[in-house]
């Protein structure tokens, strides 16, 4: 896209509203600090949880007389997750002195509470049982996530606190209501809940305030070359874990990742976007959202991520 396109529609382009998601974003991350004894901030270092982290940051922290984020953040890692995104990780949270807990799903593996039906199967759903194992190892009463309804149909359901049963199932019949933002946020032994300060944010507004904040990000969120292969429609990058079939051939394409996470069910798509105002305006005219263009793990049927939900995936 030539810079006479570019300046015309970005002048159209508000971010009034970002205030707006900002303020209601800080407003639920202080109430769950108020309101529970164990939180944790879910953090992979991915763009939603960068957001999220920047808007504790602005809720908990004054650059004149300092402060903290009063819980830790919390990482399940699968063991195939990108290294840039680990690094850029632990980066950041060492830059804001915040307490990191990594729980990975190879000790879970290790301990023989997942097993894997065959040695090249995705761990990304196994997640759900090493999140348990973390919620019971720390008794965490309330876990922030990233979680944005635009992203698909399961995730529009959800309430912005969102309870979760002694199994850590979500019951959709069973959500309280939430008028006039009033959260309920009783718990009986053993409840917990999944709390999305960001669930009215869009991918549009996620990257407007990226680019407004400048916000850093991995490198893999922005235009770079890598070899891929494509299938289904989808450009799977060519790796260790992902590698080439036969009869298949890798071609090289100018890539950039809308969302990342797992390397085995993780897509990119083709961009030139090498910083977050081009990718406003690529995101201005996608027709397909993050996840059904870039996730290998939510094309197996509509279904699929209302059905993990309810076993406990994030």
């Amino acid at each position: 896209m030539n810079a006479r396109t570019e300046a015309p529609m970005l002048a159209k382009l508000s971010n009034a509203h970002l205030d707006a998601l900002e303020e209601e974003t800080i407003f639920i991350l202080r109430e769950v600090a108020a309101a529970f004894e164990r939180p944790t901030l879910l953090f992979s270092g991915g763009k939603d949880s960068l957001v999220m982290l920047k808007c504790a940051e602005k809720a908990f922290i004054d650059k004149e007389r300092g402060g903290s984020i009063p819980y830790p953040l919390l990482m399940i890692d699968t063991g195939h997750n990108f290294h840039e995104v680990t690094d850029f990780r632990d980066y950041r949270a060492k830059q804001l002195g915040a307490h990191l807990i990594v729980r990975s799903v190879e000790d879970s593996m290790a301990r023989g509470t997942v097993r894997l039906a065959h040695p090249g199967e995705s761990r990304n759903v196994h997640q759900s049982v090493t999140l348990l194992e973390a919620i019971e190892e720390f008794r965490f009463d309330a876990l922030i996530g990233g979680a944005r309804r635009d992203e698909e149909k399961a995730r529009a359901k959800e309430r912005i606190f969102s309870h979760r049963d002694a199994f850590g199932q979500w019951l959709p019949k069973e959500q309280r209501p939430e008028l006039w933002t009033l959260f309920n946020t009783r718990l009986q032994p053993g409840e917990h809940f999944r709390v999305f300060p960001i669930s009215n944010w869009t991918e549009l507004d996620v990257w407007q305030y990226i680019a407004r904040e400048n916000i850093e990000l991995p490198s893999l969120y922005y235009a770079h070359q890598r070899q891929v292969v494509e299938r289904k429609g989808l450009l799977v990058p060519v790796t260790e874990l992902t590698p080439l079939r036969e009869g298949e051939q890798a071609v090289e394409k100018t890539v950039r990742f809308r969302t990342v996470g797992d390397v085995t069910c993780t897509c990119p798509v083709e961009s030139s976007a090498e910083n977050a105002t081009a990718v406003v305006l690529e995101t201005l005219t996608v027709e397909v959202s993050e996840r059904g263009a870039t996730r290998m793990d939510d094309k197996t049927s509509d279904a699929s991520m209302e059905k993990r939900k309810k076993e406990g995936y994030f």
